[in-house]
């Protein structure tokens, strides 16, 4: 199995396959509720909840309107601490840069803190072409990546797997990588995270080189934050001479204070613990401790397009805490992968399509990867309306695409496809604004009800053959009023 998602059929394609595989639903059933009982107990432990996830939706929005400022402003923090700053358009651009800085150490192997950032770019892939070779230390990301597999989760990359078969994955590809599983390894998690703890071991001693990401990343000071809940990522923050991190624009807050907020909010969406086993903060480099070097690489890659968009936007304020998909009927069902993206589940369905663009396949699907039951928006700590912004992108697929920049205006991109679909809207619009029109075809509709199919021919049998057709009334409901209430046609 590839290790990207490059070619990924499109979502109903995916999803089809994946539903049809017991044991991955029956991983993802046992995982999402364990995660979602636990996580619902520690929201229900604070009295200000709804108050904090308004506070959090606030600093997000004001952060965005103003992220110019506050962004040349953590560039100037963390310039004075110590560090230095790039700026990357695009995931080549980071990939150069990162590789680049790589390179200058003259070392041909990394330790890498569990980053969504770096998966997204495909990092890993572009340094291992520069003869790179990138370990990732997060238990889950050491799974996915020694059994040659995907992400398939935001807070729990393996979650597709049982422990049978990550003791395969571990007795099977360890020695490839470093120290070999033990020869009696059984899958009991104890012997599973100790196996896992030796073989990384020699990793963070030798490694002079870490790489990571930044769950926030504080504008006053230069601070930047990691919050994990296995002490590898204090390990790659600490021991290696030089850390590059590589951060989304997005993940920057202005104040010390505000970082408050999401260390109660982040914790108990996610992993449902009051807060972090871990949370590691550095600013710039000191000569006493850490590494000598540091390097924040800030990454745009689609990002101030989708800030382009008042109602996408709101996807920019995701904290990355997965309790979206852990309520999701549709994640459980149809799993990670296919969502053809690092980023699954309901934020995955509105990210994903923001920074790529809905011109593949698998992109213009992701939209209509949800069944609008609201669930998502009702966990979220940051209060992101996720049902509304999948609707605003199902239209922009329908009528035209992608948001693309001309000067001063955000205009739309014709899409390819969905023909059918837009002559039937705009055939919808004509009869809505014609009522003789509409009142004779209501009138001719009940009339022939009886030799009315079952399913619809041609392009409707995507819609159809997974739902009812709705039963058409005897009569219209203009008729109705007018028998029933004497009023003339169209009275209200």
């Amino acid at each position: 199995m590839s290790a990207t998602f490059v070619g990924m059929p499109a979502f109903p394609e995916a999803a089809r396959e994946a539903v049809r595989n017991p044991t991955l639903r029956g991983n993802l059933r046992h995982a999402t509720h364990t995660i979602r009982a636990k996580r619902a107990r520690a929201v229900g432990e604070l009295s200000d909840w709804a108050g904090l996830r308004e506070a959090g939706r606030r600093i997000k929005d004001h952060t965005l309107r103003h992220l110019d400022r506050y962004l040349e402003q953590l560039e100037e923090s963390v310039t004075a601490a110590g560090g230095t700053v790039h700026w990357a358009a695009d995931a080549e651009e980071a990939n150069r840069i990162v590789t680049e800085l790589v390179r200058a150490t003259g070392e041909s192997e990394v330790v890498k803190v569990k980053s969504m950032a770096t998966q997204e770019i495909e990092l890993n892939e572009a340094l291992a072409a520069a003869g790179i070779r990138a370990y990732e230390t997060d238990l889950a990301e050491l799974i996915v990546q020694l059994g040659k597999d995907r992400p398939s989760h935001i807070l729990v990359p393996a979650i597709h797997r049982n422990r049978g078969e990550i003791r395969d994955i571990f007795a099977r590809e360890m020695r490839e990588w470093g120290r070999p599983a033990p020869e009696d390894l059984t899958d009991t998690p104890a012997d599973l995270a100790e196996a896992a703890r030796l073989h990384l071991r020699e990793k963070f001693l030798r490694a002079k080189v870490g790489i990571s990401g930044a769950n926030f990343m504080v504008a006053e000071t230069g601070t930047l934050v990691v919050v994990e809940s296995e002490g590898n990522g204090r390990m790659c923050l600490t021991l290696p001479e030089t850390l590059i991190s590589v951060v989304g624009i997005e993940k920057i807050v202005p104040t010390w204070r505000d970082l408050e907020v999401f260390l109660q909010t982040l914790p108990r969406s996610s992993t449902a613990e009051r807060m972090n086993p871990y949370t590691s903060m550095w600013t710039g480099t000191t000569d006493e401790d850490g590494p000598r070097a540091f390097h924040l690489v800030l990454l745009d890659n689609g990002r101030t397009d989708t800030l382009a968009d008042t109602v996408g936007r709101q996807a920019l304020r995701c904290i990355r805490c997965s309790a979206c998909l852990n309520v999701c009927p549709v994640y459980e069902r149809a799993g990670g992968h296919a969502y053809g993206s690092v980023y699954p589940g309901p934020i995955g369905a509105i990210l994903s399509p923001q920074l790529r663009g809905t011109g593949s396949e698998i992109d213009a699907s992701l939209p209509y990867a949800s069944s609008l039951c609201g669930a998502c928006y009702e966990v979220c700590p940051v209060a992101i309306d996720i049902p509304e912004v999948l609707v605003h992108l199902r239209e922009r697929v329908v009528e035209g695409g992608p948001a693309v920049r001309r000067g001063n205006k955000v205009l739309l991109k014709p899409a390819k496809g969905h023909a059918a679909e837009r002559a039937a809207m705009r055939a919808a619009r004509w009869a809505f604004a014609h009522p003789g029109a509409l009142r004779a075809g209501q009138r001719l509709a009940s009339r022939t009800r009886r030799l009315h199919p079952r399913t619809l021919p041609g392009p409707g049998r995507a819609w159809s053959g997974a739902r009812d057709l709705p039963a058409v009334p005897p009569e219209p409901f203009r008729d109705w009023w007018q028998r029933t209430r004497g009023g003339k046609d169209g009275d209200r």
